[in-house]
């Protein structure tokens, strides 16, 4: 159990920064499970301010900013907007280049 706390707390220390947090996150979209994605954008709240200060900010309760956030989840791109703009990241797009 300490190693998964250990990696728990050096992935939060990671996400803190915000090059990091949009790789990972960006690493989750490539998923096509979109629960996948969504987890990890809570990793990423979590540790840039937490669900309180980003319920908040978004002008969404914990719990429905909990709710969002779970694998069962299905946020509007507003929602998902709002919280990426509240932890300091923003959506992007790119080419599929194979």
């Amino acid at each position: 159990m300490k190693t998964c706390a250990k990696h728990d707390d050096w992935l939060m220390a990671q996400l803190a920064d915000a090059e990091f947090a949009a790789e990972y996150l960006n690493a989750a979209s490539e998923d096509d499970d979109p629960a996948i994605y969504l987890v990890a954008l809570r990793k990423v709240v979590e540790a840039r301010g937490g669900i309180a200060v980003v319920a908040e900010k978004t002008h969404l309760s914990r719990e429905t900013l909990y709710r969002t956030l779970s694998s069962r989840g299905n946020p509007t791109i507003r929602t998902l907007n709002a919280v990426l703009k509240a932890t300091g990241l923003r959506f992007g797009v790119s080419a599929n280049v194979c």
